[in-house]
């Protein structure tokens, strides 16, 4: 029975150690948009895009976010992260093809193809694009995690979260409890450094902002 408990506590200690710190990290960080500073840069992570090249009503909310960023002037480039690959729908560029049709021009938008996951979207920031720091848009149930992976790799990071596909998503709820998993993964990902696909254009930010 004692060993039972033990390993009961350890469970505890696992998920609910990595969902502590995760939340300390982001403490304070996770804002609406009106509440964000201004950075020159925002990073919208990817989510499910549809085959038809339409996003789906996660993506798009925080595809809308990014263009309530730009157009208020809180961010200055889009900075679309996702997996590019046909497989995935092009998300990144799709995304891309999203904020243009919402009218962000289409060199103030740099795509990310190889933003597999959040770990990789963050690692990718700092070591292609050389960024230090970015305002982060997506749920707000995700933002904790991306902000406290963003800032344990020496990114400053601000989150905007969306919470408007919470009144009509049945999915809201799932997905956040999902995050309890996710966590332990950031954790692994941060402990053994895992290296990501670090291609890409190292001046596509920088040349973005000078347009």
């Amino acid at each position: 029975m004692g060993a039972l408990f033990a390993l009961a506590g350890l469970g505890a200690l696992a998920v609910g150690g990595p969902a502590l710190w995760t939340r300390a990290m982001a403490h304070e960080r996770n804002l609406t948009a009106e509440q964000a500073p201004a950075r020159d840069v925002a990073i919208i992570f990817g989510a499910e895009m549809y085959p038809s090249g339409r996003p789906s009503p996660y993506l798009k909310a925080r595809l809308d976010l990014g263009v309530t960023l730009f157009n208020d002037g809180k961010a200055k480039v889009l900075l679309v992260s996702g997996d590019n690959d046909p497989e995935h729908n092009r998300e990144s560029t799709n995304m891309k093809r999203y904020l243009v049709a919402q009218g962000v021009p289409a060199d103030r938008i740099v795509e990310d193809e190889y933003g597999l996951d959040t770990y990789d979207t963050c690692v990718r920031a700092r070591e292609v694009f050389g960024l230090t720091e970015a305002l982060l848009v997506s749920q707000r149930y995700h933002l904790h995690r991306a902000v406290a992976t963003c800032r344990a790799i020496g990114v400053d990071a601000v989150g905007v979260g969306d919470i408007s596909v919470k009144r009509t998503s049945k999915r809201w709820d799932d997905f956040a409890q999902r995050e309890l998993g996710a966590n332990l993964k950031m954790v692994w990902d941060l402990a053994t450094r895992r290296t990501p696909n670090l291609d890409g254009d190292p001046d596509a930010v920088s040349s973005a902002l000078r347009r």
